[in-house]
């Protein structure tokens, strides 16, 4: 049975580096990051928020469209509203398929740490949304986010939380690939 992995976390936390590994691993298995969808919507740039919404939209029927071809879809990107992360479990029901979520969690300094070091390699979407954190407060703002997913995750017990703290990539894939 297919499934749609949405692999839920703040900025830096890994998600994109899990995606990416696990789609190397897994032909036939479709990366949607919704973050490269946003810059698929004009006047990104100028409105990220609005181009998000409609990447949001967009990757729904996307994840769906891919599920009822029998692959999988693994989905890297941080959802704090439940109606949104049950928009993509009603993808993954009405397409038969099952609906995994795992929310990677470090503690707000590893948190930030992480996100500092990436920024070198970012890439244009990514360096896009790094300057919106930025101007939102940097650390300040990336403790909002921290507080907020772990709000979120009171109303989501169903998900699997993996501790990414002193974790390395590889051991954090198979952490995720074991609670699945």
């Amino acid at each position: 049975m297919a499934r749609l992995i949405h692999v839920n976390g703040p900025s830096g936390v890994g998600k994109s580096t899990f995606a990416r590994v696990y789609v190397d691993r897994h032909p036939g298995v479709l990366d949607l990051d919704i973050d490269q969808v946003v810059h698929l919507v004009g006047g990104w740039r100028d409105d990220f928020w609005k181009a998000f919404e409609a990447a949001l939209s967009l990757a729904v029927s996307m994840a769906e469209a891919h599920l009822r071809t029998g692959h999988d879809v693994v989905m890297p990107q941080m959802l704090t509203k439940v109606e949104e992360a049950e928009d993509f479990q009603a993808a993954a029901d009405r397409a038969g398929a099952e609906y995994h979520e795992i929310v990677l969690m470090a503690g707000k300094e590893q948190m930030i740490d992480r996100f500092a070091s990436r920024a070198a390699g970012a890439s244009d979407v990514h360096r896009h949304i790094d300057d919106i954190v930025v101007r939102g407060g940097g650390p300040v703002f990336l403790e909002r986010i921290h507080d907020q997913l772990s709000a979120y995750l009171d109303a989501r017990p169903e998900c699997v939380v993996v501790r990414t703290d002193g974790r390395d990539p590889a051991q954090t894939y198979d952490a995720v690939l074991a609670a699945l």
